[in-house]
């Protein structure tokens, strides 16, 4: 019935089938278009869909037809279906020790759930409707896969059972929402999700599930091949909305060129109707037009931020004292002098940081030197990246980053320095190696561990040689400095963050006179009104602290009349 096309399905199996089924999932509404008489009550309903969402039907009698009759409303998804047939002899269940799969147990799960989709780029939905479907019916069940060392969720499945549905005569069942974190360093999830709610659908006595993917995710379809399934002839329909639009529209050929940096902020320009062209795919610039206005930007940098502004940050000492004469703490330090001074600094607070005056990505930076050749190798290795070089005294805790975007903290993330985790098989440099490879492919080639001498240094300082076996199960930190690009990962803290922290962080944007600007200070807790200022990045990466909508209150500056979507999801669960 699924993969025929007909006017009118034959009474037997309209009898069978509840009429006109939809299904609400918080992001977008499921649209059953076999359950349907007509192609104009199946339009009348897609026409209905709220905003922000993203409903789909699947299974339209004569899809090229609906659309024909409603060319300004609707399109045909460009997307496959794929569909796995049960048998008794077919297995796809994927299992991997360092991975657990299992239903949603509370709105916690709802809520990692939703972190997930929002870092996959997907629409989030409301936590109260996905604990509802679960809870509440038997047609709809997520899954979640968590690793069994931290109990984090790192991946989502949702299921849903036609039988149990509408009465489907087929005995169908669909996956969708297939979503594992990107920063996630443990293979095979994707697969692991996919048996797991396999089993389920053979266990209940389910005859196939079917799954849509975009014809160009290349990655998804070779999964899904691989693990059995085949494309079969049904197709979707969808409403032409914002949220859509790259999908009937023309996006620039070099979008997919962008870093992940530039790419947010495209994808974002885009979803709200504002016309984007790449100008330097390598650089990150674009130029985005809405009406009369047009704003060049790179990356989170735009025509907003003075040269003033980017002077003050570029310049870490000129950084220091504006805004320590705003009334902000900064750690003791000095410029470097290259001679007795700076060795009898080091040995007055017994623990330094050294960095040149001016660069980025934590090039050239060296933390943690505590004697006078370590300091000596440090002040060498700044130099190499700017003439002039700070040491700082080295203050404890957590490296955390405030976005600060027109006057208002967006975002907070506490970033950690890369680490690796024993197999019990791997030598320290294979896991580096490993993970450097996987930290690559999750940020466009943005993050890689550098195989050098501070690595081998750290690695050496906690008992290790990089040719040693680590244990199953070790963590072993590789990396001093927590910067993305040397490996480090990011952890949302927006929902727990001190007020205080947040009022510090606006009030050093606001000395430095920049509308966006991340600012760093360590803190020995984020919950707490403790810290140190480190620095103001005039060029925040925004793609990192998803699922915090930093590129939409990029372009709300930008663009404040721009039609923006509302977001369904808080970390605090409320809609803003």
């Amino acid at each position: 019935m699924t993969t025929t096309s007909w006017d009118t399905p034959p009474p037997h199996i309209k009898e069978a089938m509840d009429a006109d089924v939809v299904l609400d999932m918080g992001w977008g509404r499921l649209v059953f278009g076999q359950t349907f008489a007509d192609h104009d009550r199946i339009a009348e309903v897609l026409e209905s869909e709220a905003a922000g969402r993203r409903d789909i039907c699947l299974y339209p009698r004569d899809p090229h037809v609906l659309v024909a009759q409603h060319p300004h409303e609707l399109f045909i998804d460009p997307s496959y279906t794929y569909r796995l047939r049960f048998s008794r002899d077919r297995d796809v269940r994927n299992d991997s020790p360092s991975i657990a799969v299992r239903p949603i147990t509370g709105e916690a799960d709802a809520e990692a759930i939703n972190r997930t989709y929002v870092r996959c780029g997907m629409v989030p939905a409301p936590i109260d409707v996905i604990w509802r479907n679960h809870a509440e019916t038997r047609h709809v069940l997520y899954l979640v896969a968590v690793r069994p060392d931290t109990g984090e969720v790192v991946g989502t499945v949702t299921g849903v059972d036609h039988r149990r549905l509408f009465s489907d005569p087929e005995l169908g069942s669909s996956l969708w929402c297939l979503a594992v974190d990107p920063g996630c360093s443990v293979p095979g999830v994707g697969a692991a999700l996919v048996g797991a709610l396999a089993d389920v659908m053979r266990d209940r006595g389910r005859a196939y599930m079917d799954l849509s993917v975009v014809h160009d995710n290349a990655a998804a379809i070779a999964l899904y091949e691989k693990l059995g399934f085949e494309r079969v002839p049904v197709y979707g329909v969808k409403r032409k909305n914002a949220i859509n639009e790259p999908l009937f529209t023309g996006t620039p050929e070099t979008i997919d060129d962008l870093n992940p940096y530039a790419r947010i902020i495209a994808d974002e320009a885009i979803r709200r109707g504002i016309r984007v062209e790449v100008l330097d795919a390598e650089a990150g610039e674009l130029r985005l037009t809405h009406g009369a206005r047009s704003v060049v930007t790179r990356e989170s940098l735009s025509e907003l931020t003075s040269a003033v502004a980017m002077s003050r940050c570029d310049d870490k000492r000129l950084t220091r004292r504006i805004v320590s004469e705003a009334g902000i703490t900064v750690p003791r330090g000095r410029l470097a002098t290259f001679d007795e001074g700076d060795a009898a600094f080091l040995e007055e607070v017994g623990d330094v940081v050294v960095k040149p005056v001016r660069g980025e990505q934590g090039l050239g930076i060296t933390v943690g030197v505590d004697g006078p050749d370590a300091l000596e190798a440090a002040l060498a290795r700044a130099r190499e990246h700017c003439p002039d070089v700070l040491v700082e005294e080295r203050a404890p805790g957590d490296d955390l980053r405030l976005v600060v975007i027109d006057g208002r903290v967006v975002a907070a993330a506490v970033r950690r320095p890369a680490e690796v985790v024993g197999t019990g098989e791997h030598t320290v440099r294979d896991l580096i190696v490993a993970q450097s490879r996987r930290r690559s492919a999750s940020t466009g080639g943005e993050a890689k561990i550098p195989l050098d001498d501070l690595t081998e240094a750290t690695v050496g300082e906690a008992g290790w040689h990089l040719d040693d076996v680590l244990p199953e199960g070790t963590r072993l930190r590789v990396r001093r400095t927590a910067n993305l690009h040397t490996g480090g990962t990011i952890h949302d803290v927006t929902a727990e963050v001190h007020p205080d922290l947040r009022q510090v962080a606006v009030v050093a944007a606001e000395a430095i006179g920049i509308p966006v600007t991340g600012i760093d200070l360590l803190v020995p807790d984020v919950t707490t009104p403790d810290y140190v200022f480190i620095e103001a990045n005039e060029r925040p990466g925004l793609a990192n602290h998803e699922p915090q909508p930093t590129a939409s209150a990029f372009i709300d500056l930008l663009f404040p009349t721009s039609p923006g979507v509302p977001w369904a999801w808080t970390p605090e669960g409320a809609s803003p």
